[in-house]
């Protein structure tokens, strides 16, 4: 038997949640004639690819997936300041936990959380911790002008630990000037936005005072694993960059999870050679169009033992996949 794949990072929004949280900066999404629009722009995507459950499951059927986390898009994190959005998060919360309930396995459930608020944070994720079917949460890896080092999503990160729910890092493609065409956005922005969180967190001391934190950056760690080389020479070279880390980047780049969204043989290879194969989970991006759509294919020319890949994926979710991750 060959082992099934475990996808942590798919995305998953319910209809009656299109409208997205308040004050969102994306505007809403919606439906055109089965495709999908943020706003007035085209997401490339099938809108039951993003809302329905059997489309998603014959996707992962398809896929040889076994087991795959869902957690909302990027767009659909509630992150305004202005607006506490608890009613909009605890509402996508309850719908995903009813998925995952009615799954037979198959599917995990990474939930949403107010951003707004450290205290609000922490209250809604104990209550997830204690209705114990969501396993974790996930969070964007910059806010407001801080990133995991500091501010509420470094107070989110402590209560996740506290409360043993797992945290998926995922970028939100936000806009500058610079990047207005071409899609790089996406292309650049969402790996330097991952980046930032990832030397944020080894470099602030985040994955030293929180050991055990079970944490994924998505899109293989984005730039990360390029920029190791010199955030290490620079930790050694400059009291101020080791000035928030007794461990070197190094040493501590094989602490969290990184998924396999990484396109490129190369790249997969690199961050391997940093983070261990130890550390490495399946992730698709599903349905975007940015998904890796040959998940099993990509991991088998790499040479990823497909086995360690699934008992890595559920030491980062957590839980006990045994019955489901083999096909």
């Amino acid at each position: 038997m060959t082992a099934g794949l475990v996808d942590v990072h798919a995305h998953w929004l319910p209809t009656d949640l299109f409208g997205l949280p308040p004050n969102s900066p994306f505007g809403a999404m919606h439906d055109r004639d089965g495709e999908l629009f943020l706003g007035e722009t085209p997401l490339s995507i099938r809108t039951e690819a993003m809302s329905d459950v059997d489309a998603i499951v014959a996707d992962m059927d398809a896929s040889g997936i076994a087991v795959r986390a869902l957690s909302s898009p990027p767009f659909a994190f509630a992150v305004d300041a202005e607006a506490p959005a608890g009613d909009y998060t605890d509402a996508y919360n309850s719908a995903l936990a009813e998925v995952v309930s009615d799954s037979a396995g198959r599917i995990a459930g990474l939930g949403s959380i107010r951003l707004d608020d450290a205290g609000a944070a922490e209250r809604q994720i104990r209550a997830l911790a204690s209705e114990n079917i969501l396993v974790g949460i996930a969070i964007p890896p910059v806010l407001r002008g801080t990133s995991l080092d500091t501010g509420v999503l470094r107070s989110v990160l402590r209560s996740a630990a506290a409360n043993r729910m797992a945290v998926l890092v995922h970028p939100m493609q936000l806009p500058r000037p610079e990047w207005a065409k071409h899609y790089l956005a996406n292309l650049i922005g969402n790996p330097v936005e991952t980046a930032t969180a990832v030397a944020s967190s080894i470099l602030g001391g985040v994955l030293e005072e929180i050991s055990d934190l079970r944490l994924c950056f998505v899109h293989g760690g984005g730039c990360a694993p390029d920029l190791l080389g010199r955030w290490q020479h620079a930790w050694e070279a400059r009291p101020d960059v080791r000035a928030g880390s007794t461990a070197s980047p190094r040493e501590l780049f094989r602490t969290p999870y990184f998924d396999t969204v990484t396109h490129d043989d190369a790249a997969l290879d690199l961050l391997r050679a940093h983070a261990g194969a130890g550390r490495i989970v399946c992730g698709t991006d599903y349905p975007f169009d940015m998904a890796e759509f040959d998940v099993a294919g990509f991991i088998d020319r790499s040479d990823l033992d497909r086995a360690v890949i699934a008992e890595n994926g559920r030491g980062f979710l957590g839980v006990d996949l045994s019955s489901a991750v083999h096909s």
